[in-house]
């Protein structure tokens, strides 16, 4: 034991590390790209209160709109990103995409059956109505997707190589 290498030593710690650190990157490039879509809605006119704007009226902070805007990047980066950087591996999809849409519709479920209506904004943010609804669900699919794609390009060749090691694997 002594002589054991470091790296050995923590070995799947310092893999779990390593994919939280990947997911906190890829969850702040999805937060960016969903964030731009957010401010291209308000830009072309605001048909629906997007994310940033749900999370002013949840904290009460209606009349400082970058707290929203801060709270979905943080969010995105400190929450979702690691959270799906620890699942990713078990998520039962192959396509990191795929992994990613499921895993934020997934937070978007949650959020919608807990956050939401203990915020005052009823079950899924119906309050904001229905087309507030289907652009959350949209962004969330947009985050996920970007999040999965982000993610599996940080990874990269070590996933793919663990992959092509199992099929050989299952194959003898």
């Amino acid at each position: 034991m002594r002589n054991q290498n470091p790296k050995q030593a923590l070995g799947g710690a310092l893999v779990m590390m390593s994919r939280v650190y990947k997911g906190m990157i890829a969850g702040f490039v999805a937060a960016l790209a969903v964030a731009a879509l957010e401010a291209a809605q308000l830009w072309a006119g605001p048909w629906v209160a997007g994310f940033p704007r749900l999370v002013t009226v949840m904290l009460g902070t209606e009349s400082i709109p970058w707290i929203g805007w801060a709270g979905h990047l943080l969010f995105g980066t400190l929450i979702l990103g690691p959270l799906f950087g620890i699942l990713c591996p078990r998520m039962p999809t192959e396509m990191p995409e795929t992994k990613g849409v499921v895993f934020a519709v997934g937070a978007f479920l949650v959020m919608g059956l807990t956050i939401a209506p203990l915020m005052g904004i009823g079950m899924f943010g119906m309050r904001a109505g229905f087309f507030t609804v289907a652009w959350l669900v949209l962004t969330h699919v947009v985050f996920g997707a970007v999040m999965g794609n982000v993610y599996a390009r940080l990874v990269g060749k070590a996933w793919r190589q663990a992959r092509v090691r199992d099929h050989v694997h299952l194959a003898h």
